[in-house]
Order: structure tokens, then sequence, then C-alpha cells
């Protein structure tokens, strides 16, 4: 009796069709579901203290008081120089503090006095979010340059403190 020998020279064919199929299916739903998330780390600092010794700019300083009612721009250090208060729906003006600032950082400039830094003075109950917005307003601005809109450093450097205690009335005049 003869054996058949079968050749060994027809190889199987792999049928991914199906694999293809579900792939094609799969990935954009995947990437539909995925969550895209930026994380920006802000370095902050506490104000100098009182104790140390003054340097002649430090009367040059910015803060921003956020109080209940509105903000207040102090410059130099303790001096009011403008009160923002809040806008008919009761929210912040951070365009109008961006304005102000520009044109402290613009006379800080005038005078020779390149200033970076800025110190936030909130109250106790100020909420995260305003707080947030405060330092994206106090960081940069946006400008046009060479037909582009870009993003200019105003006080990129930003320090925390205690807001001063209210005067009498109650109000953050």
């Amino acid at each position: 009796m003869r054996r058949k020998r079968y050749s060994r020279d027809s190889e199987a064919e792999l049928d991914i069709t199906a694999f293809m199929n579900l792939m094609i299916v799969l990935v954009p739903i995947l990437l539909l579901g995925m969550v895209f998330s930026r994380i920006t780390v802000v370095e902050v600092t506490l104000p100098p203290a009182a104790t140390l010794a003054a340097t002649p700019d430090d009367d040059k300083q910015v803060e921003l008081v956020i109080r209940g009612d509105g903000l207040r721009v102090d410059f130099p250090r303790g001096v009011r120089l403008k009160t923002i208060p809040l806008t008919e729906e009761g929210e912040y003006d951070f365009e109008l503090l961006s304005l102000v600032l520009q044109e402290v950082k613009r006379q800080l400039l005038e005078q020779g006095i390149e200033r970076r830094n800025i110190t936030l003075l909130p109250e106790q109950d100020i909420d995260y979010q305003t707080i947030v917005a405060a330092m994206d307003a106090v960081r940069s601005f946006r400008t046009l340059v060479a037909a582009s809109v870009v993003d200019a450093a105003l006080f990129p450097d930003i320090a925390f403190g205690d807001a001063p205690a209210a005067p009498e009335g109650g109000k953050a005049g």
C-alpha cells in the first residue's frame, strides 16, 4: 500500500479579517473615551517677612487684595492704587485688573525697575477658583505681536499672604 504524500509547499493562510473589523470599531471608541488633561504647576512663595532688612525696591512691591466685595491693587505696598468692585453679575472683573496691572508694569519700566513679583492677599473665605483666576490674570495677558496673539508676561512670580483687616465699615474701600 502506498501512502499519499502531501506536499509541504502549501502554507496555511491566516484570516485576520474579523480582527481588523474589531480594531476598526474599537480604536475610535477607545480614543473618544480617553481623558485628555493638562497639568500646570505654578510655583508660589511666601511674602518676605517684615522683620528682614528692607531693600530700596521693596516700597515698589505690587499687592493684590482679594475681598468678597472686589479687588484692590496696592502700589507701592499698602497704598491703594485702584479698587475694582464686583461686576453687575456679582463676579470679579479680571479684565480690568489686567489693564490696571499693565499700567503699573509700564510705570515701573519707565522708572527702570524690572519687577516680576506680586503678592496676592486673599481673605479667608475666598474660594479656590477665584484665587486661580486671579493668578492667571496677574501672570500674563494676551497681546498682539507680529500678527499673532501671544501671552506676554506681567507678574509671573506670585507670593501669597493674608489680606489685611477690612476697614471699620466692613467694606474693602
